[in-house]
Order: C-alpha cells, then structure tokens, then sequence
C-alpha cells in the first residue's frame, strides 16, 4: 500500500506521454518541469505536492483526480 499512490501518478504520467509520443525530455519540458524529475515521477521515486499535480493535470488537460486511479 505504501508509495502505491506515488507509483500511480507516475504510471500515469508514463501513459500520457506515450500517448501523445513524446519522449521524456520533450514531456517534462511540456508540463513545466526538468527531465530528470519527471523520470523520477514516472519511476515513483518522487512524491509531488498537490500543487504540483494540479499543474500538471491542467497543462495536459486532464482532472487532477485521474492521475491518482491505479489500474488494477
């Protein structure tokens, strides 16, 4: 259960960005941040403020909400 949010919003991010075929570097500079945090994000390895997920739900125009959903 632990980081299992975590893990989520970063399988997510993952699946947005191949979804719009981009690589890690042209999505992190999309969504307004550095390319290593968000392979730190797609990895789990980084917990976002909500703050944070709420500025990157809006620039890919999605509710904040859904990139907590973990598929199972």
């Amino acid at each position: 259960m632990e980081g299992d949010l975590q893990r989520a919003v970063g399988v997510n991010l993952r699946r947005y960005r191949l979804e719009r075929g981009l690589s890690q570097e042209a999505f992190a500079e999309f969504v307004g941040v550095h390319r290593t945090y968000m392979g730190d994000l797609e990895r789990g390895e980084r917990n976002l403020t909500l703050r944070s997920v709420e500025r990157i739900a809006d620039r890919l125009g999605v509710d904040p909400l859904g990139l907590f959903l973990i598929d199972r």
